[in-house]
């Protein structure tokens, strides 16, 4: 028979504990394990007054904020909602039933003060990344880097022109922080180059077609992640601008080195990484195998011989062209040396006589147009011949497969983080967001591949 009408009748008391109703193998149970905000606290603690009214417990913020990039809930106001009515919520930001959520407007307060001031995301990206160490997660032989473009929170249509330059009485903060990048290499002096539009409401965001598609205003997150099981091991944030990128994935590989000791036997790129000064810079000074394209302009597609088709003597310091002759740096003998025959692009260039170019029968496939052949070779073409030489190994071949998993990190950033465009506005806010985002994808790493210990 059917059964009577289900009232709501309120009872007198309850017995309710938020710790049974969480069931055991939720993913935020795997999280929180692994989350360890001890350290937090000391952090802000000379932030805040030593008197006056007790402010809102940092911890539960930090919380309530890495509950949103795990989740993917982009909004803050949205995501105390969902703090207020979810009990696995509650329960991951150790709230009990009747305790207050605080207010959406508390996080932009504490954002643009105590927190960025203190270095608390920066702080927390590394702490998470020393439990991923613990765990035997992370090798240490082989990174890999690559950037990806977010679009900005800005709107494309609206951008001033940059010649005209922006508006003498805006005023915002997200101005303020352009004004004081403008001198950094990985944002205002990454490039000479002026964009042709800049955006009055993120004047640090770059007009880019980067993508291929339509321009638009964003920035790019660095990612350097180690190829074993693909955790990140470091995050920046850059303007599009390929220098910009290049000059993120040093600082990322120096500053892993400074904080854990890791240095990668080989670094995995694409060709964005493989210009002449990135490759030196690796092989030369770090000691790090480049696997990289090389990133080489030197093919003629004119029908005349590219600079592949000259010999290169090392011992002898000079080019032999296919007819046999040879070009040198230098062909007389100056009273007062030359101090270097390097070009201010790093370039070494080599000269054929012009005598015997004259003669040779080869000159309309070798320099119809010029008296005699010249070749450029770059300061740094020995580390681009190991490049060269990498390339055609078999554990290149692995490192290409390899390098897939940064462009998956990129996909589950987009997908399931809910970072497919910025929220914030401003390199700060860039910084603020990728870390973040970053720690994230590291936590649910943890808690996907180690497993609960069993309690006896």
């Amino acid at each position: 028979m059917m059964g009577p009408r289900q009232v709501a009748q309120g009872a007198l008391f309850y017995e309710f504990s938020i710790e049974e109703f969480v069931p055991k193998d939720h993913p935020l149970r795997g999280i929180d394990r692994f989350l360890d905000l001890s350290s937090v606290r000391p952090l802000l603690a000379p932030s805040y007054s030593s008197h006056g009214r007790p402010s809102i417990d940092p911890e539960l913020m930090i919380r309530m904020l890495l509950l949103g990039y795990c989740q993917g809930i982009r909004s803050e106001r949205r995501l105390c909602e969902e703090v207020h009515v979810n009990l696995a919520y509650r329960w991951f930001c150790k709230l009990d039933l009747a305790d207050p959520v605080p207010d959406h407007s508390t996080f932009s307060k504490n954002r643009h003060g105590r927190f960025r001031e203190s270095g608390v995301f920066r702080h927390l990206f590394e702490t998470v990344l020393q439990c991923c160490i613990d765990e035997g997660l992370v090798g240490g032989d082989s990174f890999g880097v690559d950037a990806s473009l977010i679009p900005a929170n800005a709107n494309q249509t609206r951008g001033v022109d940059s010649k005209e330059g922006l508006p003498l009485e805006l005023t915002s903060r997200a101005l303020d922080e352009y004004l004081e990048t403008l001198d950094d290499a990985a944002f205002g002096a990454s490039t000479k180059a002026v964009p042709k539009y800049i955006s009055p409401v993120d004047p640090a965001a770059r007009w880019t077609g980067a993508d291929g598609g339509a321009a638009f205003f964003a920035y790019s997150t660095n990612y350097m992640v180690d190829l074993d099981i693909a955790v990140i091991v470091d995050v920046e944030p850059t303007v599009p601008i390929r220098p910009a990128e290049t000059l993120a994935a040093r600082r990322m590989i120096d500053r892993v080195h400074d904080r854990f000791g890791l240095k990668p036997d080989k670094l995995v790129g694409d060709t964005g990484y493989g210009s002449a000064e990135i490759l030196g810079w690796l092989v030369e000074e770090r000691r790090i195998a480049p696997h990289i394209p090389v990133w080489d302009k030197s093919k003629r597609t004119d029908g005349t011989f590219s600079r592949d088709d000259f010999n290169y003597d090392p011992l002898a310091d000079r080019y032999t062209c296919p007819a046999g002759k040879t070009l040198e740096k230098s062909r007389r003998n100056f009273t007062k040396p030359r101090a270097t025959n390097v070009s201010k692009d790093g370039l070494i260039r080599y000269r054929a006589s012009k005598q015997d170019c004259d003669g040779c029968a080869l000159k309309a496939k070798c320099c119809p147009t010029q008296p005699a052949r010249k070749v450029l070779r770059s300061v740094h073409e020995a580390a681009r011949d190991i490049a060269r030489d990498i390339r055609k190994t078999d554990a290149y071949m692995t490192s290409f497969i390899q390098r897939r998993k940064v462009e998956m990190l990129f996909a589950h950033l987009k997908r399931y983080i809910g970072l497919s465009m910025m929220r914030l506005r401003g390199p700060k806010g860039a910084n603020e967001q990728f870390q973040l985002a970053a720690t994230a994808q590291n936590l649910r790493k943890l808690a996907k591949l180690v497993p609960e210990p069993v309690q006896t």
